[in-house]
């Protein structure tokens, strides 16, 4: 029998949006359990998503009002340890690479080492699920599989414009400023992973 386990991250409702997109709850339709890789920021989005399945859920950075909430959790499903975790590193790392980000607009990809530090930093893991970076990844990694269903919240031309209304910090309001020039940008997306009979099925759907 299979296990269905949905995934999604990087919701930022309602930080960034009013509602949870309708398209999850189809795409979670029949899932055992849901997994939240971080950027919560509400308790109200968590209850939404268990009207659907139970949810297990990690803290995000921009989940502050969430401290109950670990940064990490690992889980055994069907004989398979995973691990959940948002993948934000220190503002050493981070802010540089959003620095070269805005200076090369929006051509540089930031966050390539990410996958493997996480690997490292779970080597007991058979995957991964996380999130922070709003874009879809699905990779083998020394084992394991690591598993980025994307982000609900894409940063996109309208969405760049709806938070410069919204006054951020000096940091942000620079690299919005390519946001909102975005040629190329992601698509809306979450996960499922189907487990059975020790095999795990990955797949990003499109939201």
């Amino acid at each position: 029998m299979t296990t269905r386990i949905g995934v999604i991250a990087d919701t930022h409702c309602p930080e960034f949006i009013d509602r949870l997109p309708e398209a999850i709850s189809r795409a979670f339709e029949g899932v055992q359990l849901i997994l939240h890789a971080g950027d919560v920021t509400a308790r109200e989005t968590l209850d939404e998503l268990t009207r659907v399945a139970p949810v297990e859920a990690v803290r995000g950075d921009h989940d502050s009002s969430l401290e109950g909430l670990p940064q990490s959790r690992e889980l055994t499903v069907e004989g398979k340890r995973i691990v959940v975790v948002h993948g934000d590193r220190s503002r050493w790392i981070e802010e540089p690479q959003t620095l070269l980000w805005t200076v090369s607009l929006g051509w540089f990809r930031p966050h390539g080492g990410l996958a493997r530090s996480l690997r490292r930093r779970f080597p007991q893991a058979d995957v991964i699920v996380f999130g922070h970076t709003h874009r879809a990844d699905v990779r083998q990694l020394d084992g394991a599989l690591l598993f980025n269903p994307g982000g609900v919240h894409q940063w996109n031309p309208a969405t760049a414009r709806r938070r410069l209304g919204q006054h951020p910090g000096w940091f942000e309001w620079c690299w919005l400023q390519v946001a909102r020039h975005l040629i190329r940008f992601e698509p809306p997306s979450v996960g499922l992973l189907d487990i059975d009979a020790g095999e795990i099925v990955p797949r990003i759907v499109g939201l």
